[in-house]
């Protein structure tokens, strides 16, 4: 027969019978033994096949489960909680009758509509059990059929018992025949049944008990070696599971580490190029206004076929859009498809364009969703190895886009945090400012000064980031000084500046009621203490050398620069080269001196960069003149 012209009649493909975790509807089934049935000719090929079915060499799960018993007795007790694995149409309920004989009860789940030719296929595998122990058919006897009215199909299955049981049986007879013998005799012939009868006796039963044994060891054997068999698949499979758990487990683990999307994407596109065995494949998330999805990382492709994706658009505001990737997405289900010809129907021209433009033949497609939400698709395929995909990838791949959808969302929690943490901050600290339009600002260049000298003394990302958040509200205790000092035109006297001199301790006080977790509970001291001095001289608390947290030392000398080089109400503001050697001069005493020279080179290199865009500007101004 033409096996394709058959599969295709079924609707079935090649990879979905070589993928065991696969299950086909009633309609393939019905149409496989239609089209089966129609070129064979042999009305009793449903029955054939129950009995093939059983072939160790022919189905491995289910022939080496069968196999793998002692006996067909006991198969047959268990096959209720076997079927399960192997049928979801009926539930089977087995009853003991003898040592041969077993009663099996089949009953269609609800809303299940079997046919008659898979009552026969069902009769055909039950008699498969029996053979493959015994080389033999059984006697089946159908008692009752759902298929004449009955509610359930009921056979009464009895075989023949294998050599070892039938050994054991005589062996058990002969002894009790011989023992006998040996009393009767000892009464007659008292000698002879000591010196002969009883040594032939013993000699005949221990020949029996050995042929026994034999049998029984034959048989064993057989089963044993089924058995180990079946174990070592069943390992392998296992082997496989658990190292799918361990890679989710892995990139989830490695994914959660980071706190913004666009590294979780690339490290999501790094885990899969290396530990996964697909060629290619591609993330997309979806926009803000959760019009289009639009790439965020991917792995296997060549720049011009990534230049493709990145300009690809897959819009989902369009009703009429049926590309897999927008209906994954909505319908919020996975696609494995080992043949892009066979969906074409169901594609619109533009997604056909694009899955021939990127070479693509078989591809998974998941939906990476969160909280019952759809945030995006994950996307592989094989298209140099040809490896074809089954079902246990798109259970693996589904695995993983839970995790990704998790870390996204997390991710996507912490950035949205850190923005209103940030315009929180900004916010404080421009109130400050706010109360005299001259000082406005302050607290930024202060800010931008301070992580200039972070990046020159090579401070982590962390700590830069605690600086930031010091550096903008260090001044935030003068919300407690009047205005009518702060915004004195004149010189203050002794008690305003004292008064003045209060704010770096309301500062501290302020924010300790914030409640800063991790390296930010650094901030309020840092904040509070950046009028301390090297020397001792300083206030609050006339901290001295390494006393002063080095994040006060940085924030001392920016807040420094950026006071004497601007206006204030009592002074216009002074030349960059004097407040430059006044820092010089400060060294070791007011201020750290490896803080200093980091606040030089920072500045030396800012003020380079200025002139140099300046004189950019200045040429590109004569070009257009």
């Amino acid at each position: 027969m033409n096996i394709e012209e058959v599969l295709d009649h079924a609707g079935m493909k090649p990879y979905e019978i070589a993928d065991q975790g696969h299950w086909f509807t009633q309609v393939q089934i019905d149409r496989f033994y239609e089209k089966v049935a129609q070129l064979t000719g042999n009305t009793n090929i449903a029955r054939e096949a129950g009995r093939f079915a059983a072939s160790p060499s022919l189905v491995p799960a289910l022939g080496h489960f069968i196999f793998g018993q002692l006996g067909p007795g006991k198969v047959y007790q268990i096959i209720g909680h076997a079927s399960e694995n192997y049928a979801r149409s009926s539930n089977y309920q087995t009853k003991k009758i003898s040592a041969n004989k077993v009663e099996i009860t089949v009953t269609p789940k609800p809303g299940v509509n079997e046919k008659p030719y898979q009552c026969e296929n069902r009769m055909g595998l039950l008699e498969a059990i029996a053979i493959g122990f015994t080389n033999k058919l059984p006697r089946i006897e159908h008692t009752q059929c759902i298929f004449t009215g009955a509610e359930t199909c009921k056979y009464l299955i009895s075989w023949e018992i294998s050599s070892s049981e039938i050994f054991r049986i005589i062996q058990n007879y002969l002894t009790l025949f011989l023992i006998f013998s040996c009393i009767v005799l000892a009464f007659f012939k008292p000698e002879e049944t000591v010196s002969f009868y009883f040594p032939l006796f013993l000699i005949i039963f221990l020949f029996l008990g050995c042929t026994h044994l034999l049998f029984q060891q034959r048989e064993l054997k057989k089963s044993l070696n089924i058995l180990s068999d079946s174990a070592d698949r069943l390992m392998d499979e296992t082997q496989i599971n658990y190292n799918n758990t361990l890679l989710t487990n892995e990139i989830g683990q490695t994914i959660s580490k980071f706190t913004n999307i666009k590294d979780v994407m690339e490290t999501v596109a790094s885990l899969f190029e290396k530990r996964l065995d697909y060629d290619r494949g591609f993330i997309l998330l979806v926009n803000e206004d959760r019009s289009l999805l639009e790439f965020r990382a991917g792995f296997g492709y060549d720049q011009e076929k990534l230049d493709f994706i990145k300009k690809s658009a897959f819009h989902l505001n369009k009703a009429d859009s049926k590309g897999v990737f927008v209906v994954s997405f909505r319908e919020q289900k996975p696609f494995l498809i080992n043949d892009i010809e066979e969906i074409s129907p169901n594609l619109s021209k533009r997604s056909l364009a694009f899955a021939h433009q990127m070479g693509t033949q078989s591809f998974i497609c998941c939906p990476i969703i969160c909280d019952g939400k759809s945030i995006g698709i994950l996307a592989v395929d094989n298209l140099r190895s040809k490896r074809p995909l089954v079902q246990s990838d798109l259970s693996l791949l589904m695995g993983i886009a839970s995790v990704i959808g998790i870390s996204i969302n997390n991710a996507d929690l912490l950035e949205a945090r850190q923005r209103q943490f940030g315009s929180i901050l900004h916010v404080l600290a421009a109130s400050i400012d706010a109360r005299d339009p001259l000082t406005a600002g302050h607290s930024e260049k202060v800010t931008e000064f301070a992580l200039g000298i972070c990046d020159e003394l090579n401070l982590s990302t962390n700590y830069r980031e605690m600086i930031r958040v010091a550096s903008l509200l260090h001044d935030y205790g003068k919300i407690g000084v009047p205005d009518s000092i702060l915004k004195k035109p004149g010189r203050l006297t002794k008690d305003e500046y004292e008064k003045v001199k209060t704010h770096a301790q309301k500062t501290q006080t302020i924010l300790e009621q914030i409640n800063f977790e991790g390296i930010f509970s650094q901030v309020p001291e840092i904040a509070g203490s950046h009028h301390e001095k090297m020397d001792g001289s300083g206030y609050p608390n006339g901290l001295k050398g390494d006393e002063i947290p080095l994040g006060a030392k940085i924030i001392a000398v920016a807040d420094f620069f950026e006071a004497v080089t601007a206006k204030r109400h009592y002074r216009d503001p002074l030349p960059i080269n004097y407040a430059l050697r006044l820092l010089e001069k400060g060294r070791g005493i007011h201020f750290d001196e490896k803080v200093v020279d980091a606040f030089t080179r920072h500045y030396e290199k800012e003020l380079l960069e200025t002139q140099f865009l300046e004189e950019e500007n200045m040429i590109r101004m004569q070009r257009v003149s």
